[in-house]
Formats: structure tokens, C-alpha cells, sequence
């Protein structure tokens, strides 16, 4: 799955357009006073009617007419930013450039920039700390950012196959949480299943064991996002692209 920013149209980050409306009226300010201060201040022309189509969820901003618009209207980025899905985006809603991210991270700038732009993760365990330090990842995001999903992926569905217990130690040094609540998951998708896998004994070879297989490949597929939700880290960006 991707998970940063690549080439193409500009970049329109997730928009939180009811929040932009409710700053504008506590601001006593119209779209045309939005309007105008962000040509005042970015140097940027955008239509009154144009902040209208963002408010009613017609149309979002760029990214930089996202960052111009928390300016005119005396807010952070974040404030206007749906739940973030990239690293990029992320990055914006706390309103860091990529240098500044790079520094307290402790990467070098073009290799920070190089794994926002869709890159291969090559950062130490340490900076990885850092960069959800840093940007308040989510655990299921720190994964998926550092190129860690798929072999997160791996080990659940062995764990749902085979023998659980085998997989507890390798998925906790993937995903530090406590011990008992490993086991416990792990245990409770070996048992799911199993029991959905059941029916294809039960059945023989009619369309019952059809459908039983069906369903275990359905929830093979999506184990990583059934893992999180389960251990109490819903992945709520599964499944997105950006």
C-alpha cells in the first residue's frame, strides 16, 4: 500500500471543512474576508466563492492553500486537517517543514524528503522513535511508514494458521505492547480463523466450504487492520491511498 505523497496534481491533504467554517464565523470574518487575507498575507489569489466550495465540502485546498487559509484564519494547520493518511500530512497539520522534521528526527534532509516523497525506509529503530515522537504517530502508522506492515503481515497470518504462540515473541519486537495483550490477540485470531475455516470440513466440497474458504481469505487479507483493532490500535487508515 502506499503511504506518502508522490508525484502528480498538487498535494490536497484531508480538510476538515465544517472546522474551517466554525473558525471563519467565530472570527466574525465572511468568505470574502478569508479571501482577501490570504492574498494579503501568502500573496495568493483565491475567489471568495472558492473558500465557500471549501466550507461546504465541494472542493478542498492544496497544501498550500490549506497552510494560507489556517493564516488568514489565526490557526494551526491541524485544526483544518482531516485525520492525517501520509507522512506528509501529517508533517503539516503541526505546521514542520521537512528540514526541521529531518533535524529532530536526526535523518539527513534529502533522505527525509525522499521517504515523504514514497521512498524505501532506511532510518534506525532510534530515529524511527524520534519521527513518532515527533509527529504523535499512531503505532498502525509507525509501521506502515517505516516499511514494517508487511512483515507484521506476515507473522499474523502465520499466527492465524499455524501455532500462535510461536509468533508472539517476533510480533512483539514489531509491535511494543504489553506481552499479555499479544498473546491474548494473538490468540483470539488464530481461534477466528480457525472457526471460519471450520465450515470447509463441515462441508466437504459443497458451496458451504466455498463460502468458508472465501471468508478466510477475506480476513487473511485484512488481518493487519483486524490485529489493531483488536489490541486496541484501531488502523483507521487502512485501506486509504493518498
Amino acid at each position: 500500500m502506499p503511504v506518502n505523497t508522490h508525484a502528480g496534481e498538487p498535494h490536497r491533504p484531508p480538510f476538515d471543512a465544517e472546522a474551517a467554517r466554525r473558525l471563519r464565523e467565530a472570527l466574525g470574518m465572511t468568505p470574502a474576508h478569508v479571501a482577501y487575507g490570504i492574498g494579503a498575507a501568502f500573496g495568493m489569489r483565491v475567489a471568495p466563492g472558492t473558500v465557500a466550495s471549501w466550507e461546504r465540502g465541494e472542493s478542498r485546498p492544496t497544501e498550500a492553500e490549506l497552510t494560507a487559509l489556517a493564516g488568514a484564519l489565526w490557526c494551526a494547520p491541524g485544526e483544518l486537517i482531516g485525520t492525517p493518511g501520509t507522512l506528509r500530512e501529517y508533517r503539516l497539520a503541526l505546521g514542520l517543514a521537512p528540514a526541521d522534521l529531518a533535524l529532530r528526527t536526526g535523518m539527513e534532509p534529502r533522505a527525509y524528503e525522499r521517504l515523504e516523497a514514497g521512498g524505501t525506509w532506511r532510518g534506525t529503530d532510534r530515529q524511527a522513535a524520534a519521527l513518532a515522537e515527533v509527529l504523535r504517530l499512531p503505532l498502525p502508522a509507525l509501521l506502515r511508514f517505516t516499511g514494517r506492515d508487511e512483515a507484521l503481515a506476515g507473522l499474523l497470518t502465520s499466527a492465524a494458521t499455524t501455532r500462535w504462540q510461536a509468533c508472539v515473541r517476533p510480533v512483539g519486537k514489531l509491535v511494543p505492547l504489553p506481552r499479555q495483550r499479544l498473546q491474548d490477540v494473538l490468540r483470539d485470531l488464530h481461534s477466528t480463523y480457525q472457526t471460519l475455516m471450520a465450515g470447509t470440513l463441515q462441508w466437504g466440497g459443497g458451496g458451504g466450504a466455498e463460502e468458508s474458504g472465501k471468508a478466510g481469505r477475506a480476513f487473511l487479507a485484512g488481518i493487519v487492520a483486524e490485529f489493531w483493532a483488536r489490541a486496541g490500535e484501531p488502523d483507521t487508515e487502512s485501506g486509504r491511498r493518498p
